[in-house]
């Protein structure tokens, strides 16, 4: 009962601040989203800021659980896998009418600079998000999907952060054409990585 008292306050107040960003959101209004006494939250929380940390770890957990059909799908070749989680979240934002963008993406900007613990967590995360491409584009560069002369850490990290700043141009012109555009160049430098 406790834990899931705890996981409730966390998805909950997730779903706020993805709304609304983390210093828009207060204690008060997660507790009572989530019909909860104040003192619960102090009871699984040190403060706001712990709780963020939990936040996040629950924003990668949801991301993970998500990509994880497609990133474990060996019945598709690495780049098509790739492919597939572009289309997955081009999809999402469509639904969401090109609102909200990435939690975690949405957090950086908010408080990467502000909070040394909240900044510490979220680059694990981008790294964690990192990491996911990184290894499917191992996967491609030994099944000669890409060339061998791509750095693969430097192109999973260059797809993380190109991603994030195709999510701000989403949200600004209300389209779905940047996460596309994104989706394109990606692909087509990868597959034209193997012409010679």
């Amino acid at each position: 009962m406790k834990q899931d008292t705890k996981q409730k306050i966390i998805e909950i107040g997730a779903r706020i601040i993805h709304l609304k960003g983390y210093n828009h959101t207060g204690i008060q209004e997660v507790v009572k989203a989530a019909s909860v006494p104040k003192g619960s939250f102090y009871f699984y929380f040190k403060n706001k800021e712990d709780f963020g940390l939990h936040v996040i770890d629950f924003y990668n957990n949801m991301y993970m659980g998500m990509i994880d059909p497609i990133v474990n799908n060996k019945n598709l070749l690495p780049l098509k896998r790739i492919e597939k989680m572009f289309d997955l979240f081009i999809d999402l934002f469509k639904k969401l009418d090109y609102t909200c963008g990435c939690p975690i993406g949405n957090l950086s900007q908010e408080m990467g600079d502000l909070n040394q613990a909240l900044s510490t967590k979220l680059t694990e995360s981008v790294e964690l998000i990192a990491g996911v491409y990184k290894d499917i584009l191992d996967e491609a560069k030994q099944m000669k999907e890409i060339s061998e002369t791509i750095d693969t850490q430097e192109t999973a990290e260059f797809i993380v952060s190109s991603w994030h700043g195709s999510l701000i141009r989403m949200k600004i012109i209300k389209s779905i054409e940047p996460l596309k555009l994104h989706k394109r160049f990606i692909l087509n430098t990868l597959k034209s990585s193997m012409i010679t």
